[in-house]
């Protein structure tokens, strides 16, 4: 039997994640478990559905730690005939429990936006809106070593993210130098007329909607503003996973950690995408 029980878990996620550190709106921390519970197997993943709940129960994970929350909005029933209501009884009669670290986990160092920086290789990230600590908060903004051209850099944050079928956008001169670089990992487009986005000459980010996209190419063109690129919400959060199970390592010795390997982004297919 192990010596870690769920608490032990918990008390580490929220040395690295705290909870008070999320979002107002955001629901994060155990979302169903008992603190008695042995721990051995801990699977990590992007999202709590139906794939990495099967894949954490045939393991035989104690816990499924994922970074969005099951339960972010209102539910009134967890009957087992609705989808999340289904994902739960099949936890709970497993005994596997599952914690959600969502926006505590993408303020922080090591945190999503920081790894995704980490990845690109930007000198001197500091976050765009940084938090309580100045080296925690939202996004990330740095410099390249060398500068390139859009399109290169395009190639590059292509082959640092898992590859999904809307793979990466891009809005801008593909000859465009590019130096300074903001990213968020996930849904950022609320950052996109923040002051240091628009002194960028790059914004990385997730989920960009047509107008907010089109707005902010179409001001740029006029004042200045940095050319975009939209990569899919699962993958910019995904890659922080991997350190985030080594730190658990660390800090929970016996403990085995896994990353899921399981793509959770919606789209299965694309048809018609101009080449």
């Amino acid at each position: 039997m192990s010596e870690y029980v769920l608490a032990d878990l918990r008390a580490v996620a929220e040395d690295f994640w705290p909870v008070e550190t999320a979002a107002s709106w955001d629901q994060v921390g155990l979302v169903t478990g008992r603190d008695a519970q042995p721990i051995t197997r801990v699977l990590l993943a992007v999202d709590a559905v139906a794939a990495t709940v099967d894949e954490a129960i045939e393991w035989g994970a104690d816990a499924l730690l994922t970074h969005h929350p099951l339960l972010l909005r209102g539910i009134h029933t967890v009957a087992e005939d609705t989808a999340k209501g289904a994902l739960l009884a099949r936890l709970i009669r497993a005994e596997c429990a599952l914690i959600a670290a969502h926006t505590n986990a993408d303020a922080p160092e090591e945190g999503v936006s920081d790894v995704i920086a980490q990845r690109l290789g930007l000198l001197g990230a500091i976050p765009i809106e940084p938090g309580a600590d100045p080296m925690s908060g939202i996004g990330r903004v740095g410099t390249l070593v060398a500068s390139v051209t859009l399109r290169e850099f395009a190639d590059r944050v292509n082959n640092v993210m898992p590859q999904t079928v809307t793979g990466v956008r891009v809005a801008g001169d593909p000859d465009r130098k590019v130096s300074r670089v903001a990213l968020c990992g996930g849904a950022g487009d609320s950052l996109l007329a923040h002051p240091a986005v628009l002194e960028a000459d790059v914004y990385v980010t997730s989920d960009l909607r047509h107008h907010p996209a089109q707005e902010a190419i179409e001001a740029a063109n006029v004042a200045g503003g940095p050319a975009l690129i939209d990569v899919a919400h699962w993958a910019s959060e995904s890659l922080w996973l991997a350190g985030a199970a080594e730190r658990l390592s660390a800090r929970l010795p016996g403990v085995e950690f896994r990353v899921s390997d399981l793509r959770t982004d919606p789209w299965t297919f694309a048809v018609g995408a101009e080449r």
